[in-house]
């Protein structure tokens, strides 16, 4: 469809139709403009751009991704840029400044009226990653004490100015957030009564500080789409909006998905990022689990007469590890997410901690007599022992650190996502090596080198 769009557009353009040109893009939602403006030859960008309607072509901007923004604004005057900075809302222009190398952020800044900039300024301030950097200062409020007819009144005013009006929020006359009332229940309401006959004074609130991830979490426990933003007094500085919440969401989840693969969060879509950051993204992970790695060769030159001694066990290293490895993956993954979406605190990390013993206890028991039939069938009744009892404590043991390790990074302060399966099952190399071969020398009586 997209590029039916285009090779339109491209007609109506070379034909210099600019009338029916102009009806054609008003008529297309603005989220599709992205992909058909990068769909057309760089030359028609800008003038293509420049025909839109002022209110469509910011709401066009704000759904450009970072490169293409930058992309675009070189190509604009002062003037145009201008334009698109006061028509954007101050949550979307904080976001387009922040993604913007500095010198094109302070170009931006100096082409904004004072109003602008102050609100900027105001929002920039906050730290990186925190709730004020998201929020909008663009809100309906109304007072306790007035009439419904006068909140409605003021809503009738303010509305326009604001980013959703679904949600109304009751203030004292310091600021200070008292509630959040739904529109509905002002329509609904006698014109005569007060504003607080509607009050329960249960409101839902984050301070501006807060880290964004947990706005995310807020609003999903309460079914929330707006959420008021306070400072350390419970004054209402402004609100976030369900859009600039699920934008979080997803690149905390892409972060996440990222660590767990070992790759440093990238910070910018894979289609953007260059081959240099995304080399310098993953290099440190790699040499770290090489270094990791290095362990299990420490291991088998250990036993490296136990394993001159009945080389059969050679033959399943590779099964022995390798299940381990799955298995600390699995329990490290089930664990990452469940501390991510609040369905397990770290006070109740004994709790988790039993249960990964229960699980850790059937899966191993499983696999052991797996272990054991596999080395009854290729190797005889002793390493058929050693593979079963091997592969039981290897999984037991893989299970407990999957689930203990991210919630030794939280207590620590860092991120449990860094629990990845390639550290997991690296770590797991050393562990089931180790373990196999001081059983089969048990076992077995083999000799062990040192």
């Amino acid at each position: 469809m997209e590029d039916v769009q285009a090779s339109v557009i491209q007609e109506l353009m070379q034909q210099e139709n600019w009338e029916d040109l102009r009806r054609l893009l008003e008529d297309i939602p603005a989220p599709e403009f992205p992909n058909l403006l990068w769909e057309l030859d760089e030359s028609q960008r800008v003038p293509l751009y420049r025909l839109l309607p002022r209110a469509l072509a910011s709401e066009v901007f704000s759904y450009l991704d970072p490169e293409q923004r930058h992309s675009l604004i070189e190509e604009l005057t002062n003037e145009e840029t201008s334009q698109i900075l006061a028509d954007l809302r101050p949550d979307d222009r904080t976001h387009l400044l922040e993604e913007l190398p500095a010198e094109a952020g302070r170009r931006m800044l100096r082409l904004l009226d004072p109003e602008d900039l102050r609100e900027t300024q105001a929002l920039l301030g906050y730290p990186e990653e925190s709730v004020g950097r998201l929020m909008t200062p663009d809100y309906v409020a109304v007072q306790p004490g007035w009439t419904i007819a006068q909140a409605l009144d003021h809503i009738r005013a303010r509305g326009m100015k604001s980013e959703t009006i679904d949600v109304i929020y009751v203030i004292d006359p310091s600021l200070k957030l008292l509630d959040a009332l739904d529109l509905r229940d002002f329509i609904l309401a006698a014109p005569a009564s007060k504003v607080e006959a509607l009050m329960d004074e249960t409101c839902v609130s984050i301070p501006a500080t807060a880290d964004r991830e947990e706005a995310v979490h807020l609003m999903r426990d309460y079914d929330l789409f707006v959420l008021p933003v306070v400072d350390s007094e419970g004054v209402l500085l402004g609100i976030a909006t369900i859009d600039d919440i699920l934008d979080v969401a997803e690149l905390e989840a892409t972060e996440d998905f990222q660590k767990a693969g070992a790759v440093a969060p990238l910070g910018v879509g894979y289609r953007d990022a260059g081959v240099w950051p995304l080399f310098r993204k993953r290099i440190g992970w790699l040499v770290m689990l090489v270094l990791v790695s290095l362990s299990s060769s420490a291991v088998i030159a250990v036993f490296e007469e136990t394993l001159a001694s009945a080389m059969a066990l050679a033959f399943f290293i590779p099964v022995l590890i390798g299940t381990a490895g799955n298995a600390g993956s699995q329990a490290a993954t089930l664990m990452v997410r469940a501390l991510a979406t609040n369905e397990i605190e770290l006070s109740e990390w004994w709790r988790a901690l039993l249960k990964d013993v229960a699980v850790g206890l059937c899966l191993g028991v499983t696999m052991g007599l797996c272990g054991w039939l596999l080395g009854l069938l290729r190797g005889g009744p002793g390493i058929a022992m050693v593979v079963g009892l091997t592969m039981m404590a290897a999984v037991l043991v893989a299970n407990l650190i999957g689930g203990a390790l991210p919630f030794v990074l939280t207590r620590f302060g860092l991120d449990p996502a860094a629990a990845s399966g390639p550290l997991i099952t690296s770590m797991m190399d050393t562990i089931g090596l180790l373990t196999y071969f001081s059983v089969a020398a048990w076992l077995l009586g083999l000799p062990i080198s040192g």
